[in-house]
């Protein structure tokens, strides 16, 4: 007779998020790194600029522009082009407080040959890390909303004419498994939402630093944005989590639809929190779905605080199992 509580695992991944909350540190060590006075001037400068400019001297872009010129100055006649997907490195950064369009020129160098300057303005426009954390940011971030909302209606379309004819499936919420890992997946999809518009909202230099300078480490890192990796790490676990006991629970077409719900469920959440966000009201409904999906695991908890010992089926209370007719004491 097994008489641990369901969802057990789900409460050990809730436990290491609050884990992760707290060894959250709240800033980048570049202001204590510049504090070591055994740094010579060039790293010394080079961190100075990676604080003020969220970029610094060697990193490394990819051009997304069709093309661009690069002046070679101070010949301002002299130009380079370079095209579409040629890769360049930041060899240096300078600011001419004469300039009123841009104070800021970055030195691009393509190769020995082709190299030259171009207003900072215009690199973070057409040029994109190489990293490949920054590539998936920027395909991402530009991914057409139209293109996911078609996607969505042409689902919603699939699921009312299955409903017409009177054969139902399983849904997230409305006709649930019984589990709580898909509905698990919605909220953490909701928050990390939320965390990234928030960060586009009060703190946009954060986000752009962690843009130039990306990691999958939650650690060292601004509180705000060791949560944001955090929710994405529990992404990923509660993905594996939901699309196994999706398998355990369901088969055939079943599995199908049940996944396709999911995925249009983790899409609607992430635009509507994300858009809902920015009018600062989706702080409001992430709360209350935080409260629903703790009444929810508050009433399995104790509606099922058994299992049954033979097949592994939930019971309300010891006794017979009414799944495979095995005694439970």
């Amino acid at each position: 007779m097994h008489d641990e509580i369901d969802d057990g695992q789900l409460k050990k991944i809730v436990y290491i998020l609050m884990g992760m909350m707290i060894l959250a540190s709240c800033h980048y060590p570049y202001k204590a790194m510049l504090e070591n006075e055994e740094l010579d001037q060039q790293a010394r400068d080079s961190l100075t600029m990676l604080y003020e400019r969220h970029y610094a001297t060697g990193l490394n872009l990819e051009l997304e522009a069709d093309s661009l010129n690069l002046a070679c100055l101070p010949l301002q006649n002299c130009i380079n082009m370079i095209y579409k997907g040629d890769r360049v490195v930041v060899a240096e950064i300078r600011k001419d407080t004469a300039d009123v369009v841009d104070s800021i020129w970055v030195k691009l160098a393509h190769s020995d040959g082709v190299q030259g300057w171009v207003h900072e303005t215009d690199m973070k426009q057409r040029f994109v890390p190489i990293d490949s954390i920054s590539q998936a940011i920027h395909v991402f971030s530009g991914v057409n909303k139209a293109v996911i909302a078609f996607m969505m209606c042409i689902f919603i379309g699939f699921f009312l004419i299955r409903d017409y004819q009177q054969q139902p499936f399983k849904l997230v919420w409305f006709n649930d498994i019984d589990s709580l890992y898909p509905l698990f997946l919605c909220l953490v999809v909701s928050c990390s939402a939320t965390l990234y518009e928030s960060m586009q909202l009060f703190v946009p230099d954060t986000w752009e630093t962690f843009y130039y300078n990306p990691t999958f480490s939650p650690f060292k890192l601004p509180w705000i944005l060791t949560l944001f990796i955090g929710s994405l790490w529990l992404i990923i676990i509660a993905s594996i989590s939901a699309v196994s006991e999706v398998f355990r629970h369901l088969s055939g077409w079943g599995i199908t639809y049940y996944l396709a719900g999911l995925m249009a469920a983790c899409v609607f959440c992430y635009l509507f929190f994300m858009l809902t966000t920015h009018f600062y009201i989706g702080y409001f409904f992430l709360i209350v779905f935080i409260l629903m999906f703790i009444r929810r695991l508050y009433l399995r908890t104790l509606r099922y605080p058994y299992r049954c010992g033979q097949c592994g089926q939930k019971l309300k209370e010891k006794g017979i199992c009414p799944h495979c007719h095995a005694v439970n004491n």
